[in-house]
């Protein structure tokens, strides 16, 4: 009796990825007129204004895909990590949410996932043990596993790019470039990958609507009606959430009109292009003295019209406070 080789492992359908767009040309149609929209919104802001929006949106969206994680660690958090507060929450939550925002800013090349993922940094002992307890293929084995994935994704170029987001999370999965109960990784470089045509995002954000869709499974048409409609919804809440940053910063001008002097209107523009800062940044940034600048935020905050984040006396940052928006 001869032998016969096993026949090679069978890769995904790709093709059924393409009938399931087909399948829901509407609702993809939809979900790129909502990010065009929001894409938009950004690009009709001032410079400053445009960047301190993108920064909101990729603390809600870094924020959204550490919970889908287990990993419970607030934006306000996140964001005085950012810029240099001191912070007491878990250190490993906090270096993953500080390497997904700078990938959500833009940085890592998607062509090279061991850069993208930061495997050629020096490790620290904590770093290996770590990667010790995860499962992740290394060397040689990571290189094949993204050539693998890499080449899988060219197949389907055709594909728009807003339908490749939950193929490129089931074969971020199937290929293994991640720890299984790593979600952030692959669903950051999905959210990049997604964003080729956009002026000013660099990503696509789903916010908490990308829960559902980050860990889904199942068949292509029902993954890709799910993913599409966090999108829309994604988009939909990002462009209020820019806008309510507009009205903020419109209300609190008009609120200190009677205030003499342009101090006001230079603070406010401040606290519209940042997700927090302090009166040293403030001063920094507006052009104003640091007395100036403590007593500007002291009293747009008695009007309501900001809110402190640190609950301290010392070492202070300050936030619009978008309920008066």
């Amino acid at each position: 009796m001869s032998l016969r080789a096993a026949p090679a492992p069978q890769g995904p359908d790709l093709d059924c990825w393409r009938k399931a767009q087909a399948a829901h040309a509407p609702a993809l149609a939809e979900a790129a007129r909502e990010l065009g929209r929001l894409d938009a919104t950004l690009a009709a802001l001032p410079e400053a204004e445009a960047q301190g929006a993108c920064q909101r949106l990729a603390l809600d969206e870094t924020e959204a895909m550490l919970w889908a994680e287990g990993l419970v660690l607030r934006r306000d958090e996140i964001g005085r990590d950012l810029i240099g507060a001191r912070v007491t929450s878990d250190p490993e939550a906090m270096r993953l949410a500080r390497w997904v925002l700078r990938r959500l800013d833009g940085q890592g090349n998607l062509s090279d996932l061991a850069g993208f993922l930061g495997l050629h940094r020096r490790q620290t002992a904590s770093d290996m043990a770590g990667e010790a307890m995860a499962v992740r293929p290394r060397g040689a084995d990571f290189d094949a596993a993204g050539q693998e994935f890499l080449g899988a994704l060219a197949e389907v170029e055709d594909l728009h790019p807003l339908a490749t987001g939950p193929l490129t999370l089931m074969l971020w999965r199937l290929a293994g470039l991640s720890p299984p109960e790593r979600i952030a990784e692959g669903a950051t470089w999905s959210a990049r990958h997604m964003a080729p045509g956009c002026e000013c995002l660099r990503f696509v954000p789903l916010g908490l609507h990308g829960r559902r869709v980050w860990t889904a499974y199942g068949p292509p048409v029902d993954r890709l009606s799910a993913h599409l409609e966090a999108v829309r919804a994604g988009a939909q809440d990002a462009r209020q959430s820019v806008r309510q940053i507009s009205r903020w910063a419109a209300s609190a001008r008009a609120a200190t009109a009677g205030i003499k002097g342009d101090n006001p209107a230079r603070v406010i523009a401040v606290l519209a292009a940042r997700p927090l800062a302090s009166a040293m940044q403030v001063e920094v940034e507006a052009g104003i003295s640091r007395i100036t600048a403590e007593r500007m935020l002291n009293r747009l905050a008695q009007m309501g019209l900001t809110r402190e984040v640190t609950g301290g006396s010392r070492f202070r940052f300050w936030a619009a406070n978008l309920g008066r928006g």
